[in-house]
Parts: C-alpha cells; sequence; structure tokens
C-alpha cells in the first residue's frame, strides 16, 4: 500500500511540472505584489541578525523600519530564507516557493482525495487542484506569496479531522495542529474564512459516525494548532492597534468595487495579467476553470443517484457543494448584504479572494466521479481523460506575461529597490506616523537642535547604535527609526527618555554635552514574551508527544 501511495505522489509531482516549468529559467517576473524579493531579503536579515521570531526589519517603510512580520504571515518566507541560506538568490529563492507550494499543494490534496475516494480519486483531485486557474493568476499575475502557500493547508486540515474521526489515533490531532498553525502562519485571510468551514467539517463527520465526543478532542487540537502558531498570531490580534489599517478598506480596496459576474466565474475564456477593476472588465481571470464546475456539478449528481448505496459519499458531496455554492456567492454582488452585515470581511478587499474556497471543494468534488465507476478499466480511462484534459485545457495560463533577465544585484539596487522600499508602505504603518514619509530615510541619524557629531553609526534589523559627540549644551538627535511600542534608547548604558512626537512618529532623545554612546532596540512586550513562551510550550510538549510514541512502540 505504501508503495502505491508513493507511486501516486509521484505521478503528482511528475504531471504537475507543467503548472511551474516556466519558472526553471535565470531571471525574474513583474507581479502585482512585486515586494516578494525585499521580504527574503529583510527576513535573511533577521536570521543573521538573531531577530528570531523575526518582527521588525530595517529598510521597508522607506528605510525608517517596519513591523512587517508582525502583522504579515511569516511562514513562506522562513521556507524561502531556507533555501537562500542554501545559497539561491533570493529571486530563486521566491521562485522555489512558488513551486514547492504547486507541489506540496498536490500531495496534501492528493492526501485528503486518497481518504474520501481512493488512490485514483485522489490523483484527480490533486491535479485539478494544482490546475485550477485562479492559482495561476495567485503566483503568473499576483505574486499572492501567503494566498497561494495557504492551499498547501487547506487539504491537509481537512484530511487530519477526517483520518481523526475514523481512527481516534492521537496522531491525527498532532497534524491537525500543525496543519492549522501552518495554516494560520501562512496567510489571515485564508485562516479566517476556512476556519468556519473546517469547524463545521469536524461537526458534519463526529455527527456522522455517532462521535460528537470528539468535538473536544478537535477543538483541542485547533487550540494546540493555535498555540504553535501563537508567537505571530497574539501580537497580531492585540497589537493590530499600533498600525494603520484603515486605508486597506478604502478607496480602490473597498470591497464594492471587486465583485465578479457568473460569466467571469464561470464562461470568460478572457485570461489577463492587469488588475481587479469595477464592474466586469477587469483585467484579470476570475474563471473557476471549465473542467472544475463540471465535474463539481457532476459529482454532486453522481452522489445523489448513488445515494442509497453510499450514504457518506453524498453527503461528503452535499456539504463541498454547500462550500463551493457559498464560497461562489460569496464572490458575486448578489452577496453584499453578508458582506454589509459583517465588517471584518471588509478587510479581504477583493470578494474573489473567496475563490480559494471554490477551487478547493471544486477539486476535492472531482475525485468522487472515479471512485464511483466500479470497472477498473474505465475508472483508469476517466481518470486519464480528466487529468489529461485538466492539464491540456489549463496549462497554458501558468506562464508569466513578461520575464526579465535580471540577478538579485538588480532587483536590489537602484529603481528596483526604491520601489521595494516603499510598496504597500502604508499597510501596518506604525499608527506614531501620521503619514508615510515622502522620502528615503536619511543614512544617519539627524541633529534637530544643539551642536552634536555623529562619529559612529551602525543599524540592524531592530537596532540601531552609535556614538555622538555633543560639543555644547543639550542636544536633540532624531533616528531615523519609526517607533514601535517598546523601543527603548540606552545612553553609556543607561535607560534615557525618548519622544516620538513628530509627524513621521520617529525616535528622539536628549544628549547631554560630551561624548556619547547610544543603542535602540525594539524589546519585547507583554504581549510578545507571552505568545513566545506559549509557542516554546507547544513545541515542546509536540516533542514531547513524538518521544513518548517511540518509547510507548518500543514497549
Amino acid at each position: 500500500m505504501l508503495k502505491k501511495t508513493g507511486f501516486f505522489l509521484l505521478l503528482v509531482f511528475l504531471l504537475s511540472f507543467f503548472s511551474y516549468k516556466s519558472l526553471l529559467r535565470p531571471g525574474y517576473f513583474p507581479m502585482h505584489d512585486d515586494i516578494q524579493v525585499i521580504r527574503v531579503f529583510e527576513m535573511d536579515k533577521c536570521f543573521r541578525d538573531g531577530q528570531l521570531p523575526c518582527r521588525f526589519v530595517p529598510d521597508m517603510g522607506y528605510g525608517y523600519g517596519y513591523p512587517q512580520f508582525i502583522y504579515y504571515s511569516p511562514l513562506p518566507y522562513y521556507v524561502m530564507e531556507i533555501f537562500h541560506l542554501l545559497g539561491f538568490q533570493f529571486i530563486d529563492s521566491v521562485k522555489i516557493g512558488f513551486i514547492l507550494s504547486f507541489i506540496f499543494s498536490g500531495f496534501s490534496m492528493f492526501l485528503l482525495g486518497k481518504s474520501l475516494w481512493g488512490n485514483l480519486g485522489g490523483l484527480v483531485s490533486a491535479l485539478f487542484y494544482v490546475y485550477a486557474p485562479y492559482r495561476a493568476s495567485d503566483v503568473y499575475s499576483r505574486g499572492a506569496v501567503g494566498e497561494f502557500w495557504a492551499l498547501v493547508f487547506l487539504p491537509l486540515v481537512f484530511w487530519a479531522i477526517f483520518e481523526f474521526v475514523k481512527k481516534e489515533k492521537f496522531k491525527y490531532i498532532a497534524f491537525l495542529a500543525l496543519s492549522y498553525a501552518g495554516l494560520l502562519l501562512t496567510h489571515n485571510l485564508t485562516s479566517l474564512a476556512f476556519t468556519p468551514v473546517a469547524v463545521l467539517w469536524g461537526i458534519f463527520l463526529c455527527f456522522y459516525f455517532r462521535k460528537e465526543r470528539l468535538l473536544v478532542k478537535l477543538f483541542l487540537g485547533g487550540l494546540w494548532g493555535i498555540g504553535f502558531a501563537s508567537f505571530f498570531v497574539l501580537p497580531l490580534i492585540f497589537e493590530r492597534r499600533f498600525v494603520h489599517l484603515e486605508t486597506m478598506t478604502y478607496g480602490y480596496f473597498n470591497y464594492l468595487a471587486h465583485f465578479v459576474s457568473l460569466k467571469q466565474l464561470f464562461f470568460s475564456p478572457f485570461w489577463g495579467y492587469g488588475s481587479s477593476e469595477l464592474g466586469p472588465y477587469d483585467d484579470l481571470s476570475f474563471a473557476i476553470g471549465t473542467f472544475h464546475w463540471l465535474f463539481a456539478f457532476l459529482a454532486i449528481i453522481v452522489a445523489f443517484f448513488l445515494r442509497k448505496k453510499d450514504e457518506f459519499s453524498f453527503l461528503v458531496a452535499v456539504f463541498l457543494g454547500l462550500v463551493f455554492f457559498f464560497s461562489a456567492f460569496m464572490t458575486h454582488q448578489r452577496s453584499v448584504f453578508i458582506w454589509n452585515s459583517l465588517p471584518f470581511l471588509s478587510y479581504f478587499q477583493f470578494p474573489w479572494r473567496f475563490l480559494v474556497l471554490v477551487i478547493f471543494s471544486a477539486s476535492t468534488l472531482a475525485g468522487l466521479i472515479v471512485n464511483k465507476v466500479k470497472t477498473p478499466k474505465i475508472s483508469f480511462l476517466i481518470t486519464f481523460l480528466m487529468v489529461f484534459g485538466v492539464i491540456i485545457l489549463n496549462a497554458f495560463y501558468f506562464r508569466p506575461n513578461e520575464w526579465y533577465d535580471i540577478s538579485d544585484k538588480e532587483k536590489l539596487s537602484g529603481v528596483l529597490w526604491e520601489k521595494q522600499l516603499t510598496a504597500s508602505i502604508f499597510d501596518y504603518l506604525p499608527i506614531f506616523a501620521k503619514a508615510p514619509p515622502s522620502k528615503k530615510a536619511p543614512d544617519l541619524p539627524e541633529v534637530i537642535f544643539g551642536k552634536g557629531e555623529i562619529k559612529e553609526f551602525h543599524k540592524g534589523t531592530n537596532w540601531q547604535k552609535g556614538k555622538i559627540l555633543v560639543k555644547e549644551g543639550e542636544t536633540m538627535v532624531r533616528l531615523p527609526l519609526f517607533y514601535f511600542p517598546n523601543f527603548k534608547v540606552w545612553v553609556d548604558g543607561e535607560e534615557t527618555a525618548i519622544s516620538y512626537n513628530n509627524d513621521l512618529g520617529l525616535i528622539t532623545f536628549n544628549l547631554p554635552q560630551g561624548e556619547h554612546q547610544f543603542l535602540a532596540k525594539l524589546e519585547n512586550t507583554p504581549v510578545r514574551n507571552l505568545a513566545d513562551i506559549f509557542t516554546l510550550l507547544s513545541i515542546l510538549s509536540f516533542g514531547g508527544w513524538i518521544a513518548y510514541e517511540k518509547f510507548y512502540s518500543k514497549n
């Protein structure tokens, strides 16, 4: 059985090739969210500076520093940083990150599909998942690293819940915790949209198998996952008031401008690399995929007619069908009353983000069709036709519109560097800055009044230090550094009072006459300390469980 599973995983790996083959060449490509390289670059600085977990980065925010990874899900960047540490360029590490997500999401969907529909059904579901058109938009148009990586974890969460309810083995609770933590650390909005679906999936399974008592254990597994991810989740929740969030829902980012039509979802052949616009004239495709919706509908119909022979498959098809139709509905203008009623939905910005759940449910449903064919030869034939068809129909989308023959040197210098420093600069800008800076941060601290000379200056990820000579009287110094809660300054080893009462919310402090050494550093708040402790305890408990399992299995 293991060898057979390995064979099908190999097939998923090989047949996924056409989704990422255009990335297997030197250079880089343009994308909407074209700050992935600098994010990995900043993560690398954190690693080398010993700031783990990485929270505050030095170059973004136009060089004034930024609480990037307190609010922006960090897991994909940790993964890509590993490849940079292995010797790959930053641009290649980003491309490897995209490639791995294609492959791993195919593997994870195979696990779910196999558990529900068998090996052939798992193969169909996996490749439908890999070749969903929206995934091509995510990578080759939008460059949406977080949302794209989140697709790895959706099937794993469903699979872990299903296997635990069936077999009641604790290892699946551990898999659930790890998978849910991975989702939380990968994309905030997908986590928010998917969590209710996962909860309902667990409730459905527990009641169907008459194991309602397992609901508590599933809940604890989810809490364990939150524990793993708490170093990120808790500061995100409890320190959100320290950054500007208002611009994330205004103007272009207002959800009212980004609903899609039924034609765009089901029938439009259009493919573009532009932007989402008001009305049905977007220069970006939001197609579910003809094979995806067609076979999802067919799977529901087949399950309905066979409901007396296989009640479970029918109920699973109904569940996934409801997820499909509700998620598709959420992308359409008719759902505006829901969006208006739930204020937190405004942070989704684009209703078509719910296509993530549409392609997840459609791909899972597709495998059911193969499972219901009892003649092996016909089952193999249908599998071949579905897999071949979805690849042929959609592989053309999986390529960038343009390609640049550049290296890290070009990407991280000149105009391209400047663009990355200022991209999305108002997202998560510290609340102490009234507006984003209009020009790049100065290379040295500034003397606001008095007479002082900067003798030395060094800058790390979440710290700045140097030596200043004050020639006479008292001098005020302003650092090229945004204030963020629990930044502290020490002068000659003693903590000193600071101020940030200026338009950019930059750290300032006073120095008396003489030569002084100073250090400014971001310290953890109680929330961050508690979050780190919860994560550490979760990791230790996981290690303890593994040690117990090994000891128990030997005895």
